[in-house]
């Protein structure tokens, strides 16, 4: 293990939606939404891709330090640059003239772990014993549901036999324990839900999650006249506020060749005005770039109130964790 680590980190982060997600498709379609946004192929559950996270991560990372050319490809970036600038460092570039540097960290697509869905005991975060178990959560071994099963297990003091997920009536087992890593315990926003939490089996919990999506409906604007474009009323889905998710990164630092960071670009890299805060790692840089996430958000549709997201927490993974 001693090894392994030296060779790499990998690192879990669950995040909580505080705005409407809208990781669109880029295309349109017939049906109840226009404007469609992005699914898992196999159990057709949203998810947010971890080119998305990556592209906003390194964009508020490049801001913060002030050098908003290594957001992008860097294209008059010269040999011995890489080494010394923490975000191309970081996240890597490429260049049309002397190659290009690899990134050290790979992210991968965020997944939902609690769904908010509105019932007659008050607003429920559903999931599946598959999802919490594969984020490093735990739970009794009688917490067991079928494909078939239309039965929901509660942690809500709930007295009556059926509980509604939204439109759909199950049958309530109440008891639900469910134990959290030991980061996540003291939580503010997870002791706000921990008395709220439904498992329902992977079967039910893809319907439901489709079934409960934020839909909302806009029109384009002339910017001749200001007034609404004739015909031209559109809508669009979004993962809704309040959805816990989660995903891993890990850091790859085969060169070991961080440049320290305390100060920002100015001409020269680490010349300029204090940071606020000291770089000493590939993850470091990241963190900096899902923190502004929370303020100016990710995908589509942020000017409409759209995209922001709270980094809970995050821990190192071991492999016996995976």
């Amino acid at each position: 293990m001693g090894e392994l680590n030296k060779l790499y980190t990998r690192q879990r982060y669950l995040f909580m939606a505080l705005d409407p997600v809208h990781i669109g498709t880029g295309q349109s379609q017939l049906g109840r939404v226009d404007n469609t946004i992005v699914r898992e192929p196999g159990t057709n559950l949203p998810k947010i891709p971890g080119t998305s996270l990556m592209g906003a991560a390194r964009h508020y990372a490049s801001m913060k330090y002030g050098k908003p050319q290594a957001a992008g490809q860097h294209k008059n970036l010269k040999a011995k640059d890489p080494k010394k600038c923490p975000i191309i460092y970081t996240f890597g570039t490429y260049t049309e003239t002397e190659g290009g540097q690899q990134g050290k960290i790979s992210i991968s697509d965020a997944q939902i772990l609690l769904f908010p869905v509105n019932s007659i005991a008050g607003p429920l975060w559903v999931s599946t014993k598959e999802a919490l178990e594969f984020a490093g959560f735990s739970m009794p071994d009688t917490v067991e549901l079928s494909d078939e099963s239309l039965s929901v297990f509660t942690s809500v003091n709930w007295e009556k036999d059926t509980l509604n997920l939204g439109w759909l009536s199950l049958k309530a087992i109440t008891g639900l324990k469910i134990t959290p890593p030991d980061v996540i315990i003291e939580n503010k926003e997870w002791n706000s839900i921990a008395n709220r939490l439904s498992i329902v089996s992977s079967k039910l919990f893809s319907q439901i999650v489709n079934s409960n999506l934020e839909v909302r409906t806009s029109v384009a604007i002339n910017p001749e006249t200001g007034a609404a474009e004739d015909k031209a009323l559109f809508t669009y889905e979004a993962i809704p506020r309040a959805t816990w998710l989660f995903f891993d990164v890990v850091q790859d630092d085969y060169m070991s060749e961080f440049p320290q960071t305390e100060k920002q670009y100015n001409g020269e890299d680490n010349i300029g005005d204090p940071l606020g805060e000291t770089w000493n790692s590939p993850i470091d840089v990241l963190n900096a770039g899902f923190h502004l996430i929370e303020y100016l958000g990710i995908g589509g549709m942020i000017t409409r109130g759209f995209g922001r997201m709270k980094q809970i927490c995050s821990w190192e993974v071991c492999e016996n964790e995976s």
